[in-house]
């Protein structure tokens, strides 16, 4: 009658799962996947980029200004002044001194206004500086 409570008391046990050592493991893989992920940071604003048969995709991040078509100035999507490039510039190249800064241009943009945006951000001292435009497709 005692081997019969014994075995019963046996049976009656139910395999159970501890969950800690996984729940654990989720929140290591879910802390190195945040620690090591680069974000890209974009302009903030659509544009209409030009076609260029020379374009090729370059994989970096780094500090994109924007252009619209109305000739507004964009980075991070915030609206910013022709004078203040170079401070944004500046502050950019101060965090990541071997950054790189693309200039997203609307196709319609005047040249003229390129070019200003392009020698405030060489006047804060970027060696690295690239105009984006798109691969024309393939028809």
């Amino acid at each position: 009658m005692i081997n019969v409570r014994a075995r019963l008391r046996r049976e009656r046990k139910t395999a159970q799962i501890d969950m800690a050592p996984m729940l654990d493991m989720v929140f290591i893989l879910l802390i190195f996947f945040l620690v090591t992920t680069t974000f890209v940071r974009e302009s903030g604003v659509e544009v209409n980029r030009p076609a260029a048969l020379t374009a090729e995709e370059t994989g970096q991040s780094g500090l994109r200004l924007g252009i619209n078509a109305e000739g507004h100035i964009y980075v991070d999507g915030q609206q910013i002044d022709l004078r203040s490039i170079r401070a944004v510039t500046e502050r950019f190249l101060a965090q990541n001194p071997d950054g790189s800064i693309v200039i997203v241009a609307d196709k319609i943009v005047t040249t003229g206004l390129t070019i200003k945006v392009l020698d405030q951000c060489r006047l804060a001292g970027a060696q690295r500086i690239a105009v984006a435009a798109e691969a024309p497709s393939s028809r």
